[in-house]
This record gives structure tokens, C-alpha cells and sequence, in this order.
């Protein structure tokens, strides 16, 4: 059941009003549907919308996507966007530790059934060639002198030094850079772990994953798209593994003296911020868009191994494979972005935790190939059910043209580790037809399906609340896990 301070808007909408807390600035807004709002409910995700409603400046409301789940001051699925000229705030439990955590989606022109006879060959290959687990290390290694470069031209470094192609930034948020990055307010340990961990998986929630478009919803836009049923894509979900984690680990201490220096009554000490246009406020961001561009590239640098995989174990060129970049969008990030609020146009600070950016056909950021269509959106789900294509609508306005990340957990690690035993689980999926590589049995018990909320529902929540539409589900063939 749901509690009773929320109130039911209309199927998919809850609302916590702002005087259900004293200090609350704004309304709390779930997107979601009763059996998910109780289980946000348990695990104290609720709280979190509450407490983020605190922040100065907030505007509209704080709000969450329907695969909410507690996280570290924000609950994953949060969405919030500040006032920059108001004394907006910025906020990196707003962000999260894995900065620029996204997914990026490769197409091909193979058909399913051409590549079954190959999966192992192609399992084998995968797992020799790209790294993954708890600090992994790469073949690309980088020195403090070119990381500095690397951190302030993202993708567009790696695609300098043959990593992909010019065209693919075209199909990366933000073009493949995050403009504003100081490589100055980095510390030196945050240097040393990211040295040698451009173009790796990590391991945890992370995954590069094979899978078949099996169904198509809108033709349409599918069309648009160069995406048809019984097509090979490519998934790939990382972030800016230890570089992101120590560049949030270091502003967290600064920020906490920043609350006490601007005299903030919070309601939770993770939720540490600082005015956007403070130093502190401005050192973040600028450290946190090198975390930013460090993903991009990490990601570009995973796309290109991926290609090269591919090419030799089908011995055919890129070209001939039809291989190209979808799209690539990040899911823990806060971006300057301007929305109209109350009738004006304003310049925010809007923070995605766990959320995605979901922007509506014929908005000026799109590129030319998703004008009609709107932005594609990427949502990952577990390695036993399915993933989503999305793309964004005008109605997602109300969210600032946000929708959902991923299915959302329902087992902490530590519960999914004590009920679900890894060899097991591997030989389900593997009599699915799900080919698994996995650094460990221990990890695919916390990554394990029944972990995790059902995508598909999640999937219809959003576009049931108008955030985002349907374009195409996408099945599992063979996951590589950290």
C-alpha cells in the first residue's frame, strides 16, 4: 500500500505536498505506480525525494523515476533542478560517485540468426579483449600530462588518436564533450587510478551485452533510426570508474564545509552543497566535467574495441558489418540547461541521478538525424529479461525532458549474494540462450534478473506518464560482466 501522505494525481503521478515537512521548498513528485511507490517506500527512497525538496534554490519539484531506489542523498531515479541566479545549489550526492555513468548503443546490419553459430567465439573474444572487474586495467594507458587532455576533450580525444570515427560525435550528448572542465581541481590520486582505465568495463552494475531487437513498436521512428526486428546491437554500460568515485569522494569533504559556511539547514549530511556560483559550487562542477569527459571517452574507447572485436570474428570491416554509433547518454550527471519556469525562461543547474535526458523532437540541442523522432534514449534491464530504446517526448517538459536510467534495484548486493547462488544462476540463463562471461559467481548474484524491478513495467510507467515512448525491446543473446 501506498502511505497516505502521498496523493494520487492520476495513474502514474504521486505527490508529496510541500507542506507535508516543515522546510520543504517544492513538491515531491513520483513517477510510478503503487506496488513501486510501497516498495520506495521499504527501502526509505521516499525520504530522499523529501529531503532533496530542502535544497536552496530548487525549483518545480524534486522528483523521482519509477526505477527509484535509496542511494546516497538523492534516491537513484532523482531528478532536481536549481535556480543558477538564485542561489541555486549544486549538489554531488545529486550526481552520484559513478559520474557520467551511461550507456552508449552500437547498431549492426547482422541478424540474430546469423550470429548464433559465433556467440562462443564471440564470448571468447569479448572476454580476452575487453577489461573488466573491480580495477581493471586496460591496454590504453595515459600519463598525467595526456589525461589532463583527455579530461578536458572527452570523446574527441579518443576519436583523435583512432578510436572510433568523427562521425560518431555527432551521436554523444553533448557532442562528445563536456565544455568547462578544470583538470587543475583534480587531485593527484584521482590522476593515479585513471591512468589505465580508459576503454574498461569495471564490474558492479556494469556491462557490455549482444542482443537481438526483438520487438518494434513505433516502425516509424524505428526506420529513422537504422533500427529493424531480429537486428544485432551492442549495449554498452560504463562510467568513469575510479576517477569519477575519487573526484566525488573529495568535493563530498568540501562541500560539507561549504554547508556550514552558507548557513544550510538540511535535513541529511549526503546531500553536502554549495551555491553553483560559489567557489566551491564552481570548482565541482569543473572537476566533475572532467569525470564527465573521462566517461565519454572510456565509452568511445569501449565502442571502438567492440568494433574491432567484431571485425575479426566475423572477418569483415566496420563498414561491411554496419556497424555505427546509435547513440551514447550519460545517467549521473548536472548540467546547465535552460527551462522555462513559471512561464520564464531560466537558466538551472538540473541534476540526473540514475535518470536520463530524453529531449523531444525538434528541440535545438538534437542532432539532424533525431529531429523528427526526438532523442533516443537507452534504458538498460537485467541480463535475463530484456533492455529498451526510447525517445523523448514534449510532455517530458514537466520533468526538464527527463525520464528513466534502468529497471532500478529491489535486492540490496548483499541480499541478492545471500539468495541467489552465481553457478546456478549462470545455467538458467544459459538454458535461455543467454550466454554469460562474468568475472566471478559472486557478482552475477548481485547482478542477478530478480534483483531488479521488471524494466518492461518500468518502461511503461514512463511513457504511460508521457516522459518517453517505446521504440523497440531488445533481448540478451550474450553479457559480459566485470
Amino acid at each position: 500500500m501506498k502511505p497516505d501522505y502521498l496523493i494520487q494525481e492520476s495513474t502514474f503521478k504521486f505527490i508529496i505536498k510541500k507542506s507535508f515537512r516543515a522546510g520543504m521548498r517544492v513538491d515531491g513528485v513520483i513517477y510510478a505506480d503503487e506496488e513501486l511507490v510501497a516498495q520506495a517506500d521499504r527501502d526509505r527512497a521516499l525520504e530522499q525525494v523529501i529531503n532533496v525538496a530542502f535544497l536552496p534554490g530548487i525549483v518545480r519539484a524534486s522528483m523521482a523515476m519509477p526505477d527509484i531506489h535509496w542511494g546516497y542523498g538523492f534516491p537513484i531515479g532523482g531528478v532536481a533542478a536549481t535556480e543558477i541566479e538564485k542561489g541555486g545549489v549544486i549538489s554531488p550526492g545529486g550526481v552520484g560517485f559513478d559520474i557520467s555513468c551511461g550507456v552508449r548503443l552500437i547498431k549492426t546490419t547482422l541478424n540474430a540468426f546469423e550470429i548464433e553459430k559465433h556467440l562462443e567465439t564471440l564470448a571468447r573474444a569479448l572476454a580476452s579483449e575487453i577489461p573488466k572487474g573491480v580495477g581493471s586495467r586496460g591496454k590504453i594507458r595515459v600519463k598525467r600530462k595526456e589525461m589532463e587532455e583527455l579530461m578536458v576533450k572527452g570523446a574527441k580525444w579518443a576519436v583523435e588518436r583512432g578510436f572510433g570515427s568523427q562521425q560518431d560525435l555527432e551521436y554523444i550528448e553533448e557532442k562528445g564533450v563536456m565544455e568547462g572542465a578544470n583538470p587543475d581541481l583534480v587531485s593527484p590520486r584521482a590522476f593515479e587510478r585513471g591512468e589505465d582505465q580508459p576503454g574498461t568495463l569495471g564490474a558492479g552494475n556494469h556491462f557490455l551485452e549482444v542482443q537481438e531487437v526483438e520487438e518494434v513498436y513505433r516502425a516509424e521512428i524505428a526506420d529513422k533510426m537504422g533500427i529493424f526486428k531480429g537486428q544485432v546491437v551492442v549495449m554498452i554500460h560504463s562510467g568513469s570508474r575510479g576517477v569519477g568515485h575519487q573526484i566525488c569522494t573529495d568535493f563530498l569533504r568540501v562541500m560539507d564545509m561549504a554547508v556550514r559556511k552558507y548557513g544550510y539547514d538540511l535535513p541529511d549530511r549526503q546531500l553536502a552543497c554549495a551555491p553553483v556560483n560559489s567557489p566551491e559550487g564552481n570548482n565541482y562542477y569543473q572537476a566533475m566535467a572532467c569525470a564527465v569527459n573521462y566517461a565519454l571517452a572510456n565509452r568511445q574507447c569501449l565502442g571502438f574495441l567492440v568494433s574491432e572485436v567484431l571485425e575479426k570474428v566475423f572477418g569483415q570491416g566496420a563498414e561491411k558489418l554496419g556497424i555505427n554509433l546509435l547513440y551514447d547518454v550519460s545517467h549521473n550527471i548536472a548540467k546547465f540547461e535552460k527551462h522555462e519556469v513559471n512561464g520564464e525562461l531560466k537558466q538551472l543547474c538540473v541534476h540526473r541521478k540514475g535518470a536520463t535526458r530524453a529531449l523531444p523532437p525538434g528541440h535545438p540541442e538534437l542532432p539532424a538525424a533525431f529531429k523528427e523522432t526526438g532523442q533516443p534514449v537507452i534504458i538498460p534491464g537485467d541480463m535475463g529479461r530484456a533492455s529498451y530504446l526510447l525517445v523523448g517526448t514534449k510532455q517530458g517538459k514537466e520533468t526538464f525532458y527527463s525520464t528513466c536510467h534502468g529497471a532500478g534495484r529491489l535486492l540490496s548486493r548483499k541480499q541478492a549474494k545471500k539468495s541467489i547462488r552465481g553457478e546456478k544462476l549462470r545455467q538458467e540463463l544459459e538454458e535461455k540462450g543467454i550466454r554469460v562471461v562474468a568475472g566471478s559467481t559472486a557478482l552475477l548474484a548481485e547482478e542477478a534478473p530478480q534483483a531488479y524491478k521488471d524494466v518492461s513495467k518500468v518502461v511503461e510507467i514512463c511513457e504511460g506518464a508521457g516522459l518517453s515512448l517505446k521504440v523497440a525491446r531488445l533481448r540478451p543473446l550474450l553479457v559480459v560482466k566485470g
